[in-house]
């Protein structure tokens, strides 16, 4: 069931849709991150093989990152679209020399790779798909394509980039949404304030965090990690299972020590915030801890775990508390 989950949640992501909103036709069906994958690259969201290694027959991934001729932010984004696949090994998540012979016997490398590779903001991805940087974001609002990546300017306002190759993809899957009126419930959904561009990296990233591992209480700290403080407690009611997803919870983006000043737009944007979101990734998590209790137990305190749930009697030679002392209570 854990296997299927990360996919599951993938598919559940649907961004604007005619048929909600009573419209009788469907001029195009959004995608959501994950759908439109292109064979022979990865095994999942993110791609990345989590199979057990040796770390003699693999390479950190500055090395790996080397021999591909690829930058360390081009690296990164290689792994997490599944462009190179990785193991875990006891030095941590390594690159098989197997994989980067795979990578470099593809057709057209690097060229090819590095295409694949190439990220635009709104002006340049119009320009690429010869529309509007109006209409581009409209479609991104609804939907149709999921960003990859986020930045926020100078001005605390959050900077958008698309993989180029999934724009061109979705350009040639629905050519008929790139010019011409607005579809009216897409225009409606807008008007209402709709904006799909957050949920769908969260999605995109998600996934791309769950294909990293198999272990039960690692894939739920992945899918805690999306959710508000508020939400996570109502979520999970043990403090003890709350902490260690906290403590196993990945890094959904990298930032600096400095960027304390923009730590409040960031955390928009990687929490949850649409109930219908929050819901499924609620009801995600709540299928992931099934299974991690099952495979074991969070860790607790040995005087915690010892000790029988409904005891509470106070500890021999425990001082009492003033409250105690006021009322006295034992």
């Amino acid at each position: 069931m854990a296997v299927r989950m990360g996919q599951e949640l993938l598919e559940s992501q649907e961004p604007w849709s005619p048929v909600e909103l009573g419209e009788s036709s469907v001029p195009g069906r959004a995608s959501g991150p994950g759908r439109a994958s292109v064979p022979g690259r990865g095994s999942g969201p993110g791609g990345g093989s989590a199979g057990a290694g040796g770390p003699e027959g693999s390479v950190a991934f500055g090395a790996a990152a080397r021999a591909l001729g690829l930058k360390p932010r081009e690296f990164e984004l290689a792994v997490q679209l599944g462009e190179v696949r990785t193991v875990t090994t006891g030095l941590g998540r390594r690159v098989a020399h197997e994989e980067l012979r795979r990578v470099t016997a593809d057709e057209g490398f690097p060229e090819a790779l590095i295409a694949r590779l190439r990220v635009v903001g709104t002006a340049e991805g119009a320009e690429l798909l010869g529309i509007s940087q109006g209409r581009l974001t409209r479609l991104a609002r609804g939907g149709f394509f999921a960003p990859v990546r986020f930045y926020v300017n100078r001005y605390r306002a959050v900077v958008w980039l698309y993989p180029a190759s999934e724009l061109t993809e979705f350009a040639a899957r629905q050519p008929e949404l790139l010019s011409g009126r607005t579809p009216p419930g897409l225009s409606a959904a807008l008007a209402a304030g709709e904006d799909w561009r957050a949920a769908k990296w969260r999605s995109r990233r998600v996934g791309q965090l769950l294909a990293r591992t198999e272990d039960p209480w690692e894939r739920a700290a992945v899918l805690a990690s999306v959710l508000g403080s508020v939400e996570l407690a109502s979520s999970v009611s043990d403090r003890y299972e709350r902490a260690h997803l906290r403590a196993l919870r990945p890094a959904l983006v990298r930032t600096r020590p400095e960027a304390g000043a923009v730590r409040d737009v960031i955390d928009a944007v990687v929490t949850a915030d649409d109930p219908r979101e929050i819901r499924r990734y609620r009801a995600a998590l709540a299928s992931a801890l099934e299974d991690a209790r099952r495979a074991r137990p969070a860790p607790r305190p040995a005087a915690e775990a010892a000790r029988p749930r409904d005891d509470r009697t106070r500890a021999p030679g425990r001082p009492r508390s003033l409250w105690q002392k006021l009322t006295g209570r034992l």
